[in-house]
Protein backbone atom coordinates (compact mmCIF):
# COMPACT_ATOMS: atom_id res chain seq x y z
CA UNK A 1 0.00 0.00 0.00
CA UNK A 2 1.43 3.38 -0.99
CA UNK A 3 1.90 6.16 1.55
CA UNK A 4 -0.90 8.20 -0.06
CA UNK A 5 -3.24 5.20 0.25
CA UNK A 6 -2.21 4.77 3.88
CA UNK A 7 -2.88 8.46 4.56
CA UNK A 8 -6.32 8.22 2.93
CA UNK A 9 -7.12 5.12 4.99
CA UNK A 10 -6.04 6.94 8.17
CA UNK A 11 -8.17 9.98 7.33
CA UNK A 12 -11.18 7.78 6.56
CA UNK A 13 -10.87 5.91 9.87
CA UNK A 14 -9.73 8.84 12.02
CA UNK A 15 -12.02 9.90 14.85
CA UNK A 16 -11.77 13.42 13.42
CA UNK A 17 -13.41 12.24 10.19
CA UNK A 18 -16.48 11.04 12.11
CA UNK A 19 -18.78 13.26 14.12
CA UNK A 20 -21.76 12.34 16.23
CA UNK A 21 -24.79 14.59 15.88
CA UNK A 22 -24.11 16.59 12.75
CA UNK A 23 -21.28 18.14 10.77
CA UNK A 24 -20.98 21.55 12.43
CA UNK A 25 -17.31 20.88 13.31
CA UNK A 26 -16.28 18.88 10.24
CA UNK A 27 -17.12 21.84 7.99
CA UNK A 28 -14.54 24.03 9.77
CA UNK A 29 -10.98 24.33 8.43
CA UNK A 30 -9.63 23.43 11.88
CA UNK A 31 -11.85 21.51 14.26
CA UNK A 32 -12.06 23.06 17.73
CA UNK A 33 -10.87 19.82 19.33
CA UNK A 34 -7.66 19.91 17.27
CA UNK A 35 -6.96 23.53 18.23
CA UNK A 36 -7.83 22.95 21.89
CA UNK A 37 -5.66 19.84 22.12
CA UNK A 38 -2.68 21.31 20.23
CA UNK A 39 -2.63 24.32 22.54
CA UNK A 40 -3.35 22.40 25.78
CA UNK A 41 -6.32 24.67 26.48
CA UNK A 42 -8.11 23.91 29.76
CA UNK A 43 -11.72 22.69 30.01
CA UNK A 44 -13.62 25.97 30.48
CA UNK A 45 -11.68 27.83 27.79
CA UNK A 46 -12.04 24.85 25.44
CA UNK A 47 -15.80 24.87 25.85
CA UNK A 48 -15.92 28.58 25.04
CA UNK A 49 -13.99 27.91 21.83
CA UNK A 50 -16.25 24.96 20.98
CA UNK A 51 -19.53 26.84 21.48
CA UNK A 52 -18.39 30.04 19.75
CA UNK A 53 -17.11 27.99 16.80
CA UNK A 54 -20.39 26.17 16.22
CA UNK A 55 -23.14 28.61 17.19
CA UNK A 56 -24.11 29.56 13.63
CA UNK A 57 -24.27 25.95 12.45
CA UNK A 58 -25.87 24.28 15.45
CA UNK A 59 -27.80 25.93 18.29
CA UNK A 60 -27.62 29.64 17.50
CA UNK A 61 -27.92 32.03 20.45
CA UNK A 62 -28.17 29.09 22.87
CA UNK A 63 -24.55 28.19 22.10
CA UNK A 64 -23.45 31.79 22.65
CA UNK A 65 -25.20 31.69 26.04
CA UNK A 66 -23.37 28.46 26.86
CA UNK A 67 -20.06 30.10 25.95
CA UNK A 68 -20.92 33.10 28.13
CA UNK A 69 -21.83 30.74 30.99
CA UNK A 70 -18.39 29.12 30.83
CA UNK A 71 -16.75 32.55 30.79
CA UNK A 72 -18.81 33.57 33.83
CA UNK A 73 -17.84 30.34 35.62
CA UNK A 74 -14.18 30.90 34.83
CA UNK A 75 -14.28 34.50 36.07
CA UNK A 76 -16.05 33.48 39.27
CA UNK A 77 -13.63 30.65 40.03
CA UNK A 78 -10.56 32.72 39.18
CA UNK A 79 -11.74 35.62 41.35
CA UNK A 80 -12.42 33.20 44.22
CA UNK A 81 -8.99 31.65 43.74
CA UNK A 82 -7.26 35.05 43.59
CA UNK A 83 -8.83 36.30 46.79
CA UNK A 84 -8.11 33.13 48.75
CA UNK A 85 -4.59 32.27 47.69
Amino acid sequence: MSSSQQLKLFKDTSALSHQEGGNHYKDLKIQPVEYIHANAIPYFEGNVIKYVSRWRAKNGIADLKKARHYIDLLIELEEKNACCS
